[in-house]
């Protein structure tokens, strides 16, 4: 009965250095495998799950008519989202269509007094050679008349009456030539008044079309496929253009932005393999593999970068974007959304 308790301290005494031998064999295994790990994998937790955002944008002012979806649903590319109120774009429509009407008459009428006018040059070149041998005729005329009168044939009264008809058809001939000469220039002045009219006509025709398309845009369509964001707008209110409405988040595309150290980067090259765990869901495991490097650290791409040029110089490690693509998108669709944070493992061996 005596040697029950030195019994029981030798026990005791033996079983302390086997759990601390246990314990320390474990924790030299877990070092082992996590400095094994790390000399062997490079990780960051500054990663994001990233797609494409489109804002939806009016690109005329107007109110808001008609909004044909709601907060977060699926669209289609060209499907309707809002309609804006037309009236005021339709109403100077038909003002413009009634002014290039009342052009297309002018420049009707101008060419028809063209034509007006090419017949009266034509009369007045007639008149022209008609009135030419007039006066070839008086001038015959009073030629023989003179030699008459010289032989005393004929009365000086006779005479000066040739004289007179030879005056009277040199002013018609000179008149004709100066109808001549002022039909040539309304001839001329018609002719540019046309090609003005035309200018102004095709003018109003070009106007007519930026309305008619100012009209098509009070009709915002999907420029892409994918999910609204929640609505910035309502019925009634009046929006200007440019001013976003909503965003559609493209659901077909994601991909990974991994923010590593510059001091990381040194094997990484496109088509390695990566492990992706997502905070969301931390027990899925996914692969995926860099598809590009950036060709600048994220500090360059900030609006206002650093300038270490001046002041005390502290050197910070930089930061490197890395774009990483997902093996199999399809199967992970529906758990990726835009800004998920996401660990990222990159095996270097």
């Amino acid at each position: 009965m005596e040697n029950q308790p030195s019994t029981e301290k030798k026990k005791k005494s033996m079983l302390r250095p086997i759990i601390l031998g246990i314990v320390l064999i474990a924790g030299v295994i877990f070092g082992y495998k996590k400095i094994t790990f790390m000399l062997s994998h490079e990780t960051t937790d500054n990663a994001q799950v990233e797609t494409q955002i489109t804002p939806v944008l009016p690109r005329v002012s107007g109110y808001v008519k008609r909004i044909a979806v709601n907060d977060y649903d699926s669209v289609k590319t060209g499907q309707l989202l809002v309609e804006l109120d037309d009236d005021e774009l339709q109403s100077q429509l038909r003002q413009m269509e009634a002014d290039y009407q009342a052009a297309e008459a002018d420049i009707a009428n101008a060419k028809a007094a063209l034509n007006n006018a090419v017949v009266s040059l034509k009369g007045n070149k007639g008149s022209i050679d008609l009135n030419e041998v007039k006066v070839k005729q008086a001038q015959e005329d009073y030629n023989r008349n003179q030699n008459l009168f010289n032989d005393q044939a004929i009365t000086r009264k006779q005479l000066n009456d040739s004289r007179y008809a030879l005056e009277q058809t040199n002013q018609q001939f000179s008149n004709s030539q100066i109808d001549l000469s002022t039909a040539q220039t309304r001839i001329a002045i018609l002719q540019t008044t046309i090609k003005k009219s035309t200018a102004l006509l095709a003018s109003k025709k070009a106007a007519i079309e930026q309305q008619q398309l100012k009209i098509s845009y009070t009709k915002i369509y999907a420029p892409q496929p994918g999910k609204l964001g929640k609505r910035n707008v309502t019925e009634g209110q009046f929006v200007q253009a440019g001013a976003p409405l909503f965003s559609i988040v493209n659901d077909s595309s994601y991909w990974i932005v991994a923010n590593f150290k510059e001091t990381q980067i040194k094997k990484f090259h496109e088509g390695m393999p990566v492990d992706i765990e997502l905070d969301a869901y931390p027990n899925v495991k996914i692969g995926g593999n860099i598809q590009s490097l950036s060709e600048a650290t994220g500090a360059k791409f900030s609006l206002l970068p650093p300038d270490n040029a001046s002041g005390n110089f502290v050197k910070v490690t930089q930061r490197v974007p890395i774009k990483i693509g997902f093996d199999n998108l399809n199967e992970y669709r529906n758990i990726l959304r835009a800004g998920l944070s996401a660990d990222i493992t990159v095996s270097i061996k």
